[in-house]
C-alpha cells in the first residue's frame, strides 16, 4: 500500500523537524515532490526511507557530503565506495578513540594526584591546567 503525507508528517514519522527536511531539499538529499496546481505536497513511503536512511548515516558520523555519496544508486561499484567511506570513518574514530583513552589517563591521574594533595595549599588539577606549554618559535626565513 503507497501513502503519502505532507511535510509535517513526514518530519514527524523521521523524528526530524521541518525546518531539517527543506535543508535536506537544499542540499540535493532529499528530492521535492511534484505538487498538483495548488495542492500541498505530498511525500512518499520512498521518501520516509531516504530521510531514515540520511539519519541513519549520520548517525555513524557521516558528513552529508558522504551520505550524498552513499546515496547514489548508479554507482557501479557501490559496495566498495561505501567500504571505503566507513574504512576512513573508522579510523577516525580510532584515532578518537585513542585520544579519549589517553584523555582519560591523564585526568585519572590529575584526580588521584588531587586525593593524594588532601587539603594543601595548592591543587594539582588546576596547577595543570595553568601550566600553558610554549611552542616553540616558527622557524625563521
Amino acid at each position: 500500500m503507497h501513502h503519502t503525507m505532507t511535510i509535517g508528517k513526514l518530519a514527524k514519522a523521521a523524528g526530524v523537524g521541518v525546518e531539517t527536511v527543506r535543508y535536506y531539499h537544499r542540499c540535493g538529499l532529499l528530492p521535492v515532490p511534484e505538487r498538483a496546481f495548488g495542492a500541498v505536497r505530498q511525500y512518499s513511503d520512498e521518501s520516509l526511507q531516504r530521510l531514515h536512511f540520511i539519519r541513519r548515516a549520520q548517525s555513524f558520523g557521516f558528513t552529508l557530503d558522504e551520505v550524498r555519496v552513499l546515496l547514489r544508486q548508479d554507482d557501479g561499484d557501490m559496495c566498495g565506495t561505501a567500504r571505503a567511506l566507513a574504512e576512513h570513518k573508522l579510523g577516525l574514530v580510532e584515532d578518537r578513540l585513542k585520544d579519549l583513552l589517553r584523555l582519560r589517563d591523564e585526568l585519572k591521574t590529575l584526580i588521584a594526584q588531587c586525593h593524594a594533595n588532601g587539603s594543601g595549599t595548592s591543587c594539582p588539577l588546576i596547577d595543570s591546567l595553568s601550566n600553558v606549554k610554549r611552542l616553540p618559535p616558527p622557524p625563521g626565513p
